[in-house]
């Protein structure tokens, strides 16, 4: 029986002895591990133009800054980060090329960068004004070290300013990361677009939006989506809060979502969908005019009512509440529309989307010049909204 004992020992010790490790892994404390990224316009912070003064310049022309969050090991997990000191070190470098910016960050840190766990991108949209966006991410879309889940955000200002906001004791990519979690909460947040979905979608050629980041005194909030227009890959505009809200409305994704409005006194009234289907059917002519017939059914409840004296009971009040929120749904929808149409001229609602599955011979026809043709269409709005519940009421 010892002896027996004694062989399984021996049989193990060899077999521990025998396997091989990874020859050519690098041990997580010998990196710099980066969680966020941001790209400006090229501009050179005094450190960089002091760096140069003495001597450390390289042949390159100013296009591109980058900026990465560093995360210090013990940082690694967001409940690990105690202390007063930084949890984080954000570094920036200027150029023409992102990984030659990376290279010469290898000059400056002790220890090399690596992606594995970058969680978000932040563009400027002025950098976007000036570049198309397939050139700024060709980098990370080539690079085996950035993961293909990495998401991606527009910033009205600057975007390294983003990877510097005050949060609670937590390192501000993963704050921004997380923010997106409240999507169950307001349909003001759009789904997350990824690299992989970027990729998609600077292929497709069709105009697209990413969620906008702002700041104010080093705090950030989401605020509507930037524009890219399809054919150039160029920063164009941007819609608001409240039409990235109607975008869930119409392409029939929302599953939260509210409609503020005023009755004739005043008083605020708020309603909450808590069931949505939106249908869009398709019509061409022989010229090949388009015309969109929306029909958005709804139905919700009374959530606030600032009028005391109201009896939400009463089906005469109902159908004056109903046919206010209405209206107030349609001029949503129409300032949309408007905005797509007319004042930037693309489609990021995906009514081509409709038009392809519908009518593929036609979209053949179109696709190339969708944008255009998208303007030039015409769209007929027929909206349904029901209350069935008030909620819980003292009367």
């Amino acid at each position: 029986m010892r002896s027996r004992k004694y062989l399984e020992l021996l049989i193990a010790a060899v077999f521990l002895i025998t396997q091989s490790g990874c020859w050519s892994s690098n041990e997580i404390e010998d990196l710099a591990i980066y969680a966020g990224m941001a790209l400006d316009a090229g501009n050179e912070n005094p450190e960089e133009k002091a760096l140069e003064q003495e001597g450390g310049s390289y042949s390159k022309t100013n296009k591109i800054t980058v900026t990465v969050q560093i995360v210090p090991l013990k940082a690694g997990s967001k409940d690990e980060v105690k202390g007063k000191t930084s949890p984080y070190t954000n570094i920036s470098g200027t150029g023409d090329s992102i990984l030659e910016i990376f290279r010469q960050f290898s000059l400056r840190l002790n220890k090399p960068i690596i992606g594995h766990h970058l969680k978000i991108i932040v563009i400027s949209s002025q950098l976007l004004q000036e570049r198309n966006i397939k050139e700024v991410t060709n980098f990370m879309l080539r690079d085996n070290d950035i993961r293909p889940s990495v998401k991606i955000f527009l910033s009205s200002g600057n975007a390294q300013q983003a990877l510097s906001i005050k949060t609670p004791d937590e390192v501000p990519s993963f704050y921004i990361n997380d923010v997106v979690k409240n999507q169950f909460r307001t349909s003001k947040l759009m789904d997350a677009v990824l690299l992989t979905d970027l990729d998609a979608m600077m292929h497709s050629k069709q105009s697209f939006i990413l969620q906008n980041i702002i700041q104010a005194k080093k705090h950030i909030e989401f605020s509507g989506a930037g524009i890219i227009k399809g054919d150039t890959g160029r920063w164009i505009g941007n819609l608001t809060q409240e039409d990235v809200e109607c975008i869930d409305w119409l392409t029939n994704q929302g599953d939260s979502g509210t409609i503020k409005t005023y009755d004739e006194q005043g008083n605020p009234i708020t309603y909450e969908m808590k069931a949505m289907k939106t249908r869009i059917r398709v019509e061409s002519d022989k010229d090949n005019q388009l015309t969109f017939q929306v029909r958005v059914e709804t139905k919700g409840r009374i959530i606030e009512d600032w009028d005391v004296e109201a009896d939400p009971s009463s089906r005469s009040y109902q159908k004056e509440i109903e046919k206010l929120f209405k209206t107030k749904l349609t001029s949503m929808i129409e300032h949309l529309l408007n905005a797509m149409q007319s004042r930037y001229k693309v489609d990021v609602s995906k009514f081509g989307q409709a038009v392809k599955i519908q009518k593929p011979g036609l979209w053949k026809e179109v696709k190339s010049n969708w944008d255009d043709t998208f303007s030039a269409s015409k769209i007929n709005l027929d909206i349904d909204l029901q209350i069935t519940d008030f909620g819980s009421t003292t009367k």
